[in-house]
């Protein structure tokens, strides 16, 4: 059997060690994921659908991603409850009032548990206590919604091209208006003669300010209008003068 080389037992040995290189990184980067090597308090919520959330995942706080998922158990046909595992430092800023609700990471990301900062409360929580819990809208929910609005805005988009088929057929009051070019004409007719006549209105008003008989009574109506002109101005100068004392 021949010996091994210098070489070959150099290759060797250099394999070893960036192995264990490797797999002690490895174990620290799973470690500080996992707070393995930071001090931790739990903190449990109870669910009735934890909507995909797996041991392991994300916990947040105030957008920091503070721990994670330690334990998931289904207590009865209606509760879930979530084990949380937090750094010990957070603590502070977590009252009792916090509610735990489950996010994910974007659209169709890892689910995440997101705690609120609460409502002013003064009191922190304590380790192993349970908080109230926001339950999660399902994506098949928010599908459906969003289904639900295709529809109705598809039926609208239909009645409005109807609609305007309608008009542009000469269907209706307003297609008749559009299409007919003899309606058209005899309501711009109509405008002129409203116009016509409103000025002949004038003309007969300022007339018959001129009229001998009627002079007296237009008389009497101007002097009229300038004593209660001037009974608003003198009213509203004392209320001047007033709020200035």
């Amino acid at each position: 059997m021949e010996a091994h080389t210098p070489q070959f037992k150099f290759r060797l040995g250099l394999f070893i060690i960036v192995g264990i290189i490797l797999f002690i990184l490895g174990i620290f980067i799973i470690g500080k994921q996992k707070n393995l090597f930071n001090p931790v308090f739990s903190l449990r919520a109870n669910f009735q659908n934890v909507s995909g959330l797996q041991v392991g995942n994300t916990i947040r706080f105030s957008g920091i991603n503070v721990g994670t998922v330690d334990d998931i158990q289904i207590i009865n046909d209606s509760t879930v409850k979530v084990k949380m595992l937090i750094k010990k430092d957070v603590q502070k800023f977590i009252k009792v009032d916090s509610r735990a609700s489950i996010g994910s990471e974007g659209i169709i990301g890892d689910k995440v548990v997101v705690i609120s900062q609460g409502n002013g409360s003064e009191k922190i929580v304590q380790n192993n206590q349970r908080i109230l819990a926001n339950e999660p809208i399902e994506t098949d929910a928010i599908m459906r919604s969003l289904q639900v609005t295709a529809d109705n805005a598809a039926m609208a988009s239909d009645d409005i091209a109807g609609i305007v088929a309608k008009i542009n057929n000469g269907e209706g009051t307003l297609g008749r208006l559009i299409q007919d070019k003899d309606m058209a004409d005899n309501i711009d007719k109509t405008i002129i003669n409203m116009k016509t006549s409103t000025k002949k209105l004038d003309e007969n008003m300022e007339a018959a300010q001129h009229n001998f008989l009627l002079r007296g009574f237009f008389k009497k109506k101007e002097k009229k209008e300038k004593k209660e002109k001037e009974a608003k101005e003198k009213a509203a100068k004392e209320r001047a003068e007033k709020a200035k004392k």
